[in-house]
């Protein structure tokens, strides 16, 4: 018996050191292979996330819808050119025949300009403008989405690492329980189901830092997705840099409600439709106005015979029945008893000339040939061109089957809807907002009686060690305080990153950062 007392007495001497050194915080990590602030994964967020960049996409064209709707006061300008072949044969039109003996080459060209005005043309450039101040506003929710969606996930990485360390902790004080389980066996002053009941605890402790690990690595990685950039290979490896304060929410409610009004994006972008919808009203009224359009062109075209020798015999032809016709004329004239009072008596000396022929009549004169065929070489750029033409319009449509009347219903009931949407987002705005204040005080003050929870599940442990140690406890008192404490440490990190969480949701309804 006394041999037992004084092997009872060497083990408690040997395990208190032990037990003292079971530790309350967490164990030194690995070195990171890389490191990660908020800022950093902020910007890479901004830079890659495909959901922001989406929607940064619609910038461009909300300008240039504004720059359209002020480039319709302008005329418009177009320019147009074709080219077209046209065989040998005879066409019909209008009743008669068109007889064509050479196949031609032809091409033409338009210049035109053309205004239109009316009520739409006045409304568009206010419509188009309240449409860019709306796309502008989603750009900036989807920017405070963003931050508000990775500021959570690094907040939910964090709280994972937070939960590994305490489970590292975990398994240091189970380890420990066990190893002076066994020594208290081996002594005799525990039985086998102490050992095993230890044996269980440690294992249970092993497997829930495993899922610790696990939670930690998905966290991680989820928090590259967000931010839109690949994982690295050693994620596990990344050690997040930033610490976020506990501080006692100072808030009003009437002052953070005010400027969540004026802060929020998603308001000012139902405000902006809001405003849009009134200029589509007025363009719908617009329709029982009159509208005015001009038009004015400038046109040239040309066409050249492919065959040329057609062209000289149908001179030729021409030519003989003119130098025909003059000699029948002259004949004429010298029967007359009084001469005409022109020169040479009106008679002329040289038909064939006169007709464009040789002296002998027997072909056209070589001049008037090169003429002709300089004059159809035309194809592509000889163009002749045609009169100047310009156009002026005034409409104004008497009756369209109540379609205006349709129209400006719907846009009045889309100016009606509009101004009911920014209403209901605003009695949303006020109650979101005091409910997630409240729900960050709320969750500022979990935090302290999880700490004190913490502090008492701590000292609960001390306690049940100690009994065990001297063997006035149970494993199974030790047991349930071992889970006491790494449930309070568990409810506590919890607690502290609900705080967080709670501080971003504010953030983000607010429209702003507010520490």
């Amino acid at each position: 018996m006394r041999r037992r007392f004084t092997a009872f007495c060497l083990l408690v001497l040997s395990a208190a050191p032990a037990w003292a050194q079971v530790p309350d915080s967490a164990p030194a990590r690995r070195p990171p292979t890389s490191t990660l602030s908020l800022a950093e994964a902020l910007d890479l967020g901004r830079a890659r996330s495909p959901d922001y960049l989406t929607a940064l996409n619609d910038a461009d064209p909300a300008r240039w819808a504004v720059r359209n709707a002020y480039g319709s006061f302008l005329p418009s300008a177009d320019v147009s050119g074709s080219m077209n072949y046209t065989g040998e044969g005879s066409s019909t039109f209008g009743g008669s025949s068109f007889v064509q003996s050479s196949p031609s080459l032809g091409s033409s060209y338009s210049i035109g300009l053309g205004w239109q005005f009316s009520g739409a043309t006045i409304a568009g450039p206010g419509f188009q403008k309240a449409n860019q101040r709306a796309t502008e506003a989603d750009i900036e929710t989807a920017r405070v989405n963003l931050t508000a969606d990775i500021t959570a996930q690094y907040l939910a990485a964090l709280a994972a690492v937070a939960q590994t360390d305490a489970a590292h902790v975990q398994v240091a004080r189970n380890q420990v329980f066990l190893d002076l389980a066994r020594a208290r066996y081996q002594v005799g002053q525990a039985t086998l189901l102490d050992v095993r009941q230890a044996e269980v605890q440690k294992g249970n402790s092993d497997i829930a830092l495993l899922r610790a690990q696990l939670d930690e690595t998905d966290q991680k990685l989820e928090l590259f997705r967000r931010m839109g950039v690949p994982a690295p290979a050693d994620v596990d490896g990344v050690g997040l840099t930033n610490e976020f304060e506990v501080t006692e929410p100072q808030f009003a409610g009437d002052s953070l409600v005010a400027l969540a009004l004026a802060e929020n994006p998603e308001y000012r972008a139902l405000q902006a439709l809001d405003d849009a919808s009134k200029w589509s009203l007025r363009s719908a009224r617009s329709q029982y106005l009159p509208s005015l359009s001009a038009r004015a062109g400038w046109s040239g075209f040309t066409q050249e015979f492919t065959r040329e020798e057609t062209l000289v015999n149908n001179a030729y032809g021409g030519g003989l029945v003119a130098a025909e016709n003059c000699r029948f004329q002259n004949d004429i004239i010298t029967r007359l008893t009084s001469p005409l009072p022109y020169p040479n008596g009106g008679v002329i000396d040289d038909c064939n000339a006169y007709a464009g022929l040789n002296s002998a009549g027997t072909a056209l004169d070589p001049a008037v040939e090169q003429s002709l065929l300089a004059a159809n070489d035309q194809f592509p750029f000889e163009f002749q061109s045609q009169p100047f033409q310009a156009s002026l319009t005034i409409s104004l449509p008497l009756f369209t089957g109540f379609g205006r009347k349709l129209d400006v219903a719907r846009a009045r009931a889309a100016r009606d809807d509009a101004q009911e949407s920014v209403r209901r987002a605003e009695l949303q705005i006020r109650t979101l907002v005091l409910s997630r204040l409240g729900a960050l005080t709320t969750a500022h003050q979990a935090i302290a009686v999880q700490g004190a929870n913490r502090e008492a599940a701590r000292d609960q442990l001390r306690l049940a060690q100690d009994r065990y140690r001297l063997g006035s406890g149970t494993s199974l008192e030790l047991s349930d305080a071992q889970n006491a404490v790494s449930q309070a440490e568990t409810d506590f990190i919890n607690a502290v990153y609900a705080y967080h969480r709670a501080f971003v949701a504010l953030e983000a309804i607010v429209g702003r950062p507010l520490r």
